[in-house]
């Protein structure tokens, strides 16, 4: 065999193993459900939810012990919207949260008939936010997990006294009878003898409503088949005692499957010779085909047949049954998606016509087709434009059948830059410095937001004591909540404040947000310009590039940036950037820092010129003044006076000898390290020493010098103590920060330069 038959033959295996699926007797089909009850008892609405779950899992709380938490947590939509689409949707955190919370009632209730409109902007994404929806939909269809089965007919022509022969025979007959005409009036009689067989003797009739083949249990007798059938035992409570499964004991089988059933059961005369007719198949979805899924598109024609049917089957049922009105197979182009999606994109134009004509089907779950009611169960689905509301104006009678779901322009900084790199690939961030290109995204979320905003407000009446790390209009701040972060910069009585109240107010303002200011489309051109214009190999972006880029842009009809608001976000980045750097400058002794508390907290107890030995270190202290003034001073910071110095003394000797000996130490056996009054002070102590970690270098020529010669032969000639100062600085600044060592670099001299420090102290 060669190398080209193998590959055939693999791949022909593939395909047999995944393409394959022969139909289930009724029999085997009650096993499989009683087996994997879970994947059986689905309705589109909970397979739909499982859909959605499986791609996205669970949501991850960066705050899992905060008591004032609403679950506003980071869902990853990469596997639902991204990967293995052509055209990639990028979910901020404030749209997955409103998308999962809506698929999650999919399993809390009994669903009804409604209809979801997904409502946004041009240029928000809706449409491919749909269609990478139902792609990944199709796919889980298509796999064990998602599986989905219809009830298919299998009518054995021999237990009806007929076979092919007869069936045959009657045909011909009624042909004759066409040709001939009326009795009376023929040249001859017909023959009534017996037809040779010239076909199969089973009539395959599959179900157009691709009804689940557990409905043809009839109604009376589910809960007790389903009461035997079903040994786990958590399900069948669930089962039976929640609402999301009040469809398996409530629908019905479709009109053709119900006639069928009960004219084979009036022949036959046991449900013993019916039930080995009804089978199981696996329901393909196959939205090209229509079949699960169907899709229009504003400019779609109307189908001029609004009665659909299969004269083949008809007749043979006809012939089968000796009666054409016994089952009448018609249907409409409904029952392709029942049990499957319906969606409209955009609501006008044709669509407006076909959205008119869901009124009935979401009010009543029934559709008319001729005489025959056709029972339609489907997830209605539609795309819409805030302006194009007044095309559903005349239909206000089932308003309360409508659920809108927004979807407005990215308000998550995060995954705006998402969006960018998508563009330019994920390496783009090498062209920056570190916190650059998230700003350039804040710049354009600035835009979407409202001016005012009352939720935060009322939270925070005095904006302008956050001047140097906010605007006055809060955006910065309500950014960072619509990415799910509490910034370290809110003091505590705010942070205290933002009471879960207070949170789902802020986060409902994101419904009226975003559908203003830069476009989705408008943001990725502009940052194209801005990109092209600045990234090069031999250089990194600056926040200095980023502020003068977005002060030249004209403020026209894509958005207003606030000069007001470039300025708070230079400030935010600077108080960044210092933090970084006197953190990775932080290089203090933890073993001398604690020796230093603890001989205080013993000398505090002393009068100045006593010489004592402390009992925490087995050091001899010298109390005094001085030694006093030097710890005091970490721990309160070089601008404390003497008067703040010796009032902070007393209230240190105060709770030392009430509480921390007392208490602490003698009743609760508690080492000195800690108890409450140590861990205060050695936080005040490193906080102290990392506040001023940048004042020795300051104005230190050889300090900045040795960081700009870094890496390079002038770097040996700064003495030992200053290349472990620097050296310490760069690998925190990689290791903690994410910096490379040129961007290092450049941030420390920028840091220097623009004398931070000072600027913040005051």
């Amino acid at each position: 065999m060669n190398k080209s038959q193998q590959t055939l033959n693999r791949l022909f295996e593939r395909i047999r193993e995944r393409e394959s699926c022969q139909p289930l007797t009724f029999q085997e089909f009650l096993e499989m459900a009683g087996r994997r009850p879970e994947r059986i008892f689905r309705n589109v609405h909970q397979r739909f939810h499982d859909m959605v779950m499986t791609y996205v899992g669970e949501g991850v709380d960066e705050y899992p012990d905060d008591p004032e938490s609403i679950h506003f947590v980071y869902y990853d939509c990469s596997r639902l919207f991204v990967e293995g689409t052509d055209h990639p949707f990028f979910a901020d955190r404030l749209f997955a949260n409103r998308f999962i919370n809506q698929v999650a009632a999919f399993r809390r209730g009994a669903q009804q008939n409604r209809i979801y409109i997904f409502e946004g902007p041009h240029g928000c994404g809706k449409s491919t936010f749909l269609n990478n929806l139902l792609l990944k939909f199709e796919l889980y269809t298509g796999t064990e997990e998602g599986a989905c089965y219809e009830a298919l007919w299998r009518i054995d022509k021999r237990e009806l006294g007929a076979g092919a022969d007869r069936e045959a025979h009657y045909l011909l007959h009624q042909l004759k009878s066409l040709v001939e005409g009326p009795p009376g009036i023929r040249s001859g009689t017909a023959d009534e003898s017996p037809l040779p067989f010239t076909g199969k003797d089973v009539l395959e009739v599959p179900c157009p409503s691709h009804d689940n083949p557990l409905l043809l249990i009839p109604k009376a007798y589910r809960r007790d088949v389903l009461e035997e059938l079903i040994e786990d035992g958590d399900f069948k409570k669930r089962l039976f005692g929640e609402k999301q499964y009040d469809w398996v004991f409530r629908d019905q089988p479709c009109t053709i499957c119900q006639s069928l059933y009960q004219n084979l059961l009036e022949i036959l005369g046991s449900p013993e010779k019916v039930f080995p007719m009804i089978f199981a198949r696996r329901y393909r979805f196959n939205r090209r085909l229509g079949q699960g899924i169907s899709v229009y598109n504003p400019g779609d024609e109307p189908t001029r047949d609004r009665v659909l049917t299969n004269p083949q089957i008809q007749q043979q049922l006809n012939a089968l049954l000796r009666d054409s009105n016994r089952v009448r197979y018609l249907y409409s182009r409904y029952a392709n998606t029942n049990n499957g999606v319906y969606a409209l994109m955009d609501v006008k134009a044709h669509n407006r016509d076909r959205f008119a004509d869901l009124h009935g089907i979401i009010s009543e779950g029934v559709h008319k087709v001729e005489e025959i009611e056709e029972n339609v169960h489907s997830l209605f689905l539609a795309l819409m434009n805030p302006e194009d509301q007044v095309n559903i104006a005349e239909e206000r009678s089932f308003a309360d059948r409508i659920t809108y779901i927004k979807i407005p322009y990215i308000l998550d900084y995060n995954t705006e830059v998402k969006i960018y790199k998508n563009i330019f690939g994920e390496d783009i961030e090498r062209y920056f410095l570190p916190r650059v290109l998230p700003s350039f995204a804040k710049v354009i979320i600035s835009t979407r937001l409202k001016p005012q905003s009352e939720a935060m407000g009322e939270w925070i009446s005095r904006p302008e004591k956050y001047h140097a790390y906010c605007d006055r209009n809060l955006h910065l701040l309500k950014m960072e909540i619509y990415t799910g972060q509490i910034p370290p910069w809110l003091d505590e009585a705010d942070r205290k404040n933002f009471t879960a109240k207070r949170r789902h107010r802020i986060i409902g303002e994101s419904e009226t947000e975003g559908d203003r200011g830069i476009t989705g489309r408008d943001s990725q051109n502009i940052f194209i310009d801005f990109f092209s214009a600045h990234a090069r190999p031999d250089r990194l972006i600056t926040m200095d590039m980023v502020y003068r880029f977005f002060r030249k842009i004209p403020n026209g009809s894509s958005g207003y940036i606030s000069p007001d608001f470039l300025d708070s976000l230079v400030r935010l980045y600077d108080y960044t950037v210092l933090e970084e750097v006197k953190e990775s400058l932080y290089d203090y002794n933890e073993e001398r820092i604690a020796r230093e508390i603890q001989n205080y907290l013993f000398a505090v107890n002393f009068e100045p010129g006593s010489t004592v030995r402390c009992i925490y270190t087995g050091e001899m202290v010298e109390v005094s003044e001085q030694f006093f003034e030097g710890v005091e001073k970490r721990l309160l910071g070089g601008r404390a006076s003497p008067s703040d110095r010796r009032a902070f003394r007393r209230d240190v000797q105060h709770r030392y000898t009430s509480r921390t000996l007392a208490h602490e130490m003698r009743l609760e056996g508690k080492p000195i390290e800690e108890t409450e009054l140590y861990r205060d002070l050695h936080e005040r102590y490193v906080h102290n020493l990392k506040e001023n970690a940048l004042d020795p270098f300051q104005g230190n020529d050889n300090f900045r010098g040795a960081v700009k010669d870094y890496e390079t032969d002038a770097f040996r000639t700064y003495d030992a103590r200053l290349r472990h100062d620097v050296t310490h600085l760069i690998g925190n600044l990689t290791k903690r920060y994410g910096y490379t060592v040129q961007g290092a670099k450049e941030v420390t001299l920028y840091v220097l330069d623009k004398n931070l420090a000072e600027s913040f102290r005051s």
